[in-house]
């Protein structure tokens, strides 16, 4: 194995742990017809918003930049395999 793979691989199992960890992290949502029978379906609240400056909104965002950093890494450790 080259020192290039084995750094790779070290990488992408840090990469899935904070994956796993940002997904934890998250809030429950309810979802379905039951989450839009409130009546406040759609960005019409303060918080829906302004959802990016919040802790959850900035942890939605980390976790999809780390899904795709995951995913790249993924193809990039199998090309060179």
């Amino acid at each position: 194995m080259s020192p290039l793979y084995i750094v790779l691989s070290v990488t992408l199992a840090l990469a899935c742990l904070c994956i796993i960890v940002a997904i934890l992290m998250q809030k429950k949502r309810q979802a379905g017809f039951s989450g839009n029978v409130g009546g406040m379906s759609g960005d019409k609240t303060y918080f829906d918003q302004n959802k990016k400056r919040t802790f959850e909104g900035k942890l939605e965002r980390y976790t999809k930049i780390l899904a795709a950093f995951f995913i790249l890494l993924s193809l990039v450790i199998g090309f060179i395999q």
